[in-house]
């Protein structure tokens, strides 16, 4: 394969993270792409700097786009709180208030976008089916229909010179099998973080986010580096 271009997404949390190591295992040649979307705060921007220079990552871009506009999550919207759990089994199956609408399409087409300019033809998402909040924005049939629009959306593909593909290498893997095929790869999670709603730059440990992590650290006999105190 060579050093053939990929653009990978990159949110400074643990499922992207993981992608990047294996997009780069896979011998691309990575170019991260991170948003300041609104975000209720940029404690992952910083994770996500972090993530990009430990990995060697050939360009890191974080574009600025404005989802406060519209609202309607609680990750963009001061009205709304971030829910909080005393364990993971309190979480359900309903698609919760942290579910920011149209997220991955519009990161996904900035993603396909820079693909284009790149001369590139892969994209990663750290997406997953299993071990997630319920957003629909992250099932394979979601992805399918994406891959499938994009394909027909650019000049690249209508002159045959591109053939986009989006790779979700943790679309079937629970957080634990995605934390081990991690490490196997040598990813520092202490790098990273994933919680919705951070206490200065330290993790909550009680959003949805920060206990499906934990689950699957304690899966493997470890604990969360995000989780564990500053020393």
């Amino acid at each position: 394969m060579g050093e053939s271009k990929a653009v990978v997404l990159l949110s400074g949390g643990l499922d992207s993270t993981t992608v990047l190591a294996v997009a780069a295992s896979m011998g691309f040649e990575p170019y991260a792409l991170s948003f300041r979307y609104g975000q209720r705060h940029t404690v992952e921007l910083e994770a996500a700097s972090r993530v990009a220079r430990a990995h060697g990552v050939r360009r890191h871009v974080i574009a600025d786009i404005d989802l406060r506009v519209f609202g309607g999550s609680a990750l963009t919207d001061e009205a709304i709180s971030v829910p909080h759990h005393g364990s993971v089994e309190e979480l359900n199956s309903d698609i919760p208030v942290t579910y920011v609408p149209a997220r991955n399409t519009i990161f996904l087409s900035f993603a396909l976008a820079w693909a284009e300019t790149l001369g590139a033809s892969d994209v990663f998402i750290g997406v997953n089916a299993l071990d997630y909040s319920g957003y629909p924005d992250c099932r394979p049939e979601y992805i399918e229909a994406y891959e499938r629009m994009a394909n027909l959306a650019t000049k690249a593909g209508v002159e045959g010179t591109q053939q986009l593909k989006i790779h979700t290498p943790l679309i079937s893997l629970t957080k634990a099998e995605t934390i081990k095929l991690g490490m196997e790869l040598g990813v520092d999670y202490s790098l990273t973080h994933s919680c919705y709603d951070p206490v200065g730059d330290r993790a909550c440990g009680t959003c949805d986010s920060c206990l499906l992590r934990a689950r699957g650290f304690a899966e493997l006999g470890y604990t969360d580096p995000a989780l564990v105190p500053a020393s």
